[in-house]
């Protein structure tokens, strides 16, 4: 989906919400040239934003003076992610394809809105795989990116662009900074006056080893999990059933709760105590799961140690309620 603006930028830049790619754009935006920032999401990242695109640009635009479109990528990534053409890496995060995607979609907008370049926040061997030299090389070719892709941050470490060749952009008004320390973006950033900038966070969720196990279960039949299955993932503990993609998550403490009700949808079987105060219980599968899903409410709950235990339950407009019957010693 191609994103309504109404003046054609000079140049495209990918926005992370990190220093890094505040830092990016600003170096463009100094040479007097128009840049239009898109910010990718998905259910692993940036997805908090989902259903408040035009409040968080108009933040963004207001903070740092950046114009800026929301892409969201879910569909299409979550297919990717059932089968990534070069892999995974220590987890279940498809990284290569995942930065092959983005830069492609980026690339389609340039050819678009006629942009001479594409700009991303990316240092020279700030992360030990993406980005080595051989690595972003590899990116640039598979993404048909070659001579269209800048990192301003790193750029006098790397091979001319096209827009610096042609003189849209100043080299020499560039940097050369590589490696994993922050010191010589913050003290630009202090430069520039940027003091309202986020600290380094944990990014995509697929890295995640417990979260990634939790999306990875789901994937091991043929059928793709939906944004609100992933969503769920994030909270309370989680089961998994026979079936891979069913599963039973337990809210832990009260937020957990409240998001698990907010999250869940008419597709989901929702359980609660029904004689006292507990944790929620989410079902994906079949109704003949409910006694299972039951059970491990009470077990979470301080019903644990009641002998009977009634449980309701609701899936869109059906209800009803079951009694789960422990033996005592």
């Amino acid at each position: 989906m191609i994103p309504q603006i109404t003046e054609k930028p000079q140049v495209i830049a990918l926005f992370s919400q990190g220093l890094d790619s505040i830092l990016a754009i600003k170096i463009i935006q100094q040479q007097g040239l128009k840049v239009h920032a898109i910010k990718f999401i998905t259910p692993f990242f940036g997805y908090e934003i989902k259903g408040h695109e035009a409040k968080f640009c108009d933040q963004v635009k207001s903070t740092y003076a950046i114009d800026l479109s929301i892409i969201d990528l879910t569909d299409d990534y979550l297919h990717m992610l059932a089968a990534p053409q070069y892999g995974y890496g220590k987890n279940f995060n498809p990284c290569l394809d995942c930065k092959i995607m983005m830069l492609s979609q980026a690339r389609i907008l340039a050819e678009t809105w006629q942009a001479a370049s594409i700009v991303t926040g990316e240092v020279v061997g700030q992360r030990p795989f993406s980005q080595r030299r051989d690595t972003m090389r590899r990116i640039e070719k598979l993404s048909l990116t070659e001579g269209l892709l800048l990192r301003p941050l790193s750029a006098k470490l790397l091979t001319p662009t096209k827009a610096e060749e042609s003189g849209l952009i100043d080299r020499e008004q560039l940097f050369d900074f590589s490696g994993r320390g922050r010191k010589p973006q913050i003290a630009l950033a202090e430069k520039m006056k940027l003091t309202n900038y986020p600290t380094p966070a944990g990014g995509c969720l697929l890295t995640d080893p417990g979260f990634a196990k939790r999306v990875k279960t789901l994937y091991q039949e043929a059928e793709i999990p939906t944004a609100t299955d992933l969503n769920l993932l994030k909270f309370g503990r989680f089961y998994p059933l026979d079936k891979a993609s069913d599963f039973i998550i337990i809210g832990r403490h009260h937020d957990d709760n409240q998001q698990l009700l907010k999250t869940a949808d008419h597709n989901y079987f929702i359980l609660h105590l029904a004689d006292m105060a507990g944790p929620i219980a989410i079902l994906k599968g079949n109704k003949k799961e409910l006694p299972l899903a039951a059970e491990k409410l009470r077990r979470h709950s301080k019903a644990k140690n009641l002998r009977s235990v009634k449980v309701e339950w609701r899936h869109g407009s059906e209800s009803g309620s079951l009694t789960i019957e422990t033996a005592q010693d």
